[in-house]
């Protein structure tokens, strides 16, 4: 499976942004779809994933509220609307595809390039 995000930029406080991953491979429909987030001088942390069917979902306490991620699997790709942003979001967003899943970044095969995301305050 190769990723590709885009949707990253500049925004306010309290503003929104819809991240897109769009993947390439015919494994896209059965593979969980995560986002993970990973700010300068910070470790890479889970922010939200879905499964493959799009049924099932969670989300980091830190987002909880206010991001929602989706799936078409026709269209193999995966949103993250990110709403309510606060300053504390500015990262590189980046999406990753696992069969099975988790929130640990070492669970993901398959890693997208990233975008970045500043919410100025």
């Amino acid at each position: 499976v190769k990723l590709e995000e885009s949707g990253g930029g500049l925004v306010q406080a309290g503003g929104s942004l819809n991240l897109t991953c769009t993947a390439s491979g015919r494994t896209f429909s059965r593979s969980a779809i995560s986002w993970f987030r990973q700010a300068p001088g910070k470790e890479r942390e889970f922010v939200a994933t879905i499964s493959w069917g799009g049924g099932s979902t969670y989300f980091a306490e830190s987002v909880r509220g206010r991001f929602t991620i989706t799936r078409d699997n026709d269209e193999n790709t995966v949103y993250l609307q990110m709403n309510s942003l606060k300053s504390e979001d500015t990262a590189v967003y980046y999406c990753a595809a696992d069969e099975m899943g988790g929130t640990r970044a070492d669970e993901y095969s398959y890693w997208g390039q990233g975008t970045q995301v500043t919410v100025s305050s």
